[in-house]
């Protein structure tokens, strides 16, 4: 009597072909083929839903909807091919990078738009030079620049910075390295002021600072404290703190207790382990705190008006009389009605943009590399230093062996 080898219990017939297994790592021509098929597809449908079939309008609509049509054709001609966790695998695929795309295509157009729209100010060097002062809103462009809202910028997020660093750097530690009822109270304030209002820190600045200058001008005290530069980083450094606090907080639970448990066996102390260890080791991701912090307050504008008030000429003492910002002067030029004027303010806008991409360079530089990767001069620093060492070691045995004879 024969048996049937898939009937037996226990054994698993052989398969007459070997199983064809995707391989997920490369792209091949044909995944290339297929998506740009369904992309055309997407966008041809769509546009026959548009101008012949409904009356839409809307390039965001446009994109939109090209988009949940790709990813239908997409699965659709994977489908013909493809098993259904194969359409799945891809089609999920299709949506991370689809989203990626169109989120990189928004800033694209973000920034393209607001370089296109000032380049006419920006073609000028004067726009760098000078300020608004003796610039009308019939003047030509050739006249008056963001020289002055670009100091006020500076001035306002450098002293906002002077504050929000140490004061987060110290609360993210406190945060991190201890334990206790009191350390859960202070994560709840700081995650729930990340949710802050800008206009609410900008009101806060204002009825703690300035109001109360206010009162003690009326009581013939004069503290020398009114509308200024240090007003308005008060209201940023409000707004940044919670954002620095909670980024470090998170980097700094990051570190192995691994390397800070090495440290305290070795016999360094708390202290000691805190400035030699988990900073050195946390700091590109301090570094990356601080960015996220300033991207926060640098495009602040209700906080400045509040708080620092409007001037169209330059003033360098951040400590007395208005002073202007860059988001600030934008919001205010973009009003006018004058070509001249609106052309001035995306050219501000797009100074901002500038501002922001150098102090990010400016902060990842500082961050350095992680602390494994070492460049080219610190693997000959250290193995200088190795060396160093290692002549230390032999000159004491040596002594110690003369000692012993």
């Amino acid at each position: 009597m024969t048996t049937v080898p898939h009937l037996v219990p226990g054994v698993q017939p052989e398969p007459s072909e070997p199983e064809e297994r995707r391989v997920t790592a490369t792209v091949s021509g044909a995944d290339v083929t297929v998506a740009l098929g369904a992309l055309i597809a997407g966008i041809s449908a769509t546009a026959l839903i548009y101008y012949w079939l409904a009356p839409f309008s809307g390039l965001l609509g446009f994109v939109v909807v090209s988009f949940v049509m790709f990813l239908v054709f997409y699965a659709a001609l994977v489908w013909l091919d493809a098993d259904g966790p194969a359409v799945r695998d891809r089609l999920v695929g299709a949506v991370v990078h689809g989203l990626a795309a169109l989120l990189l295509l928004a800033l694209v157009c973000v920034v393209s738009f607001t370089v296109w729209k000032g380049y006419r100010a920006l073609v000028h060097w004067n726009f760098f030079t000078q300020d608004l002062q003796l610039a009308g809103p019939l003047q030509p462009l050739t006249v008056g620049g963001a020289l002055h809202a670009v100091v006020g910028t500076l001035e306002q997020i450098g002293l906002a910075l002077v504050i929000t660093v140490p004061l987060g750097l110290l609360c993210a530690l406190f945060l991190a390295e201890l334990r206790g009822g009191f350390t859960r109270f202070v994560r709840t304030v700081v995650e729930a002021m990340t949710a802050l209002p800008s206009i609410v820190a900008g009101l806060f600045i204002y009825a703690a600072v300035l109001l109360i200058h206010d009162e003690q001008q009326r009581l013939g005290l004069n503290l020398h404290f009114d509308k200024s530069g240090l007003a308005a980083s008060l209201a940023i450094t409000v707004m940044m703190l919670p954002i620095m606090i909670r980024a470090a907080d998170v980097v700094l639970r990051l570190v192995p207790g691994n390397l800070k448990e090495a440290s305290l066996a070795l016999g360094a102390s708390r202290w000691k382990t805190v400035r030699t260890v988990v900073l050195p080791t946390a700091r590109p991701g301090l570094a990356t705190a601080i960015i996220l912090a300033t991207a926060r307050g640098v495009g602040e504008t209700s906080p400045v008006l509040l708080t620092a008030g409007y001037t169209a000429a330059l003033n360098a003492d951040p400590f007395h009389g208005p002073q202007v910002s860059l988001p600030l002067a934008t919001f205010t030029l973009i009003k006018s009605p004058q070509p001249n004027v609106v052309a001035r303010g995306f050219g501000t806008a797009a100074l901002l943009l500038a501002l922001v991409l150098i102090l990010f360079l400016i902060a990842r530089l500082a961050g350095g590399r992680a602390p494994q990767d070492l460049s080219p001069r610190q693997q000959r620093a250290r193995a200088r230093q190795s060396a160093r060492d290692v002549s230390r070691f032999a000159r004491r045995m040596r002594t110690t062996r003369k000692e012993e004879q």
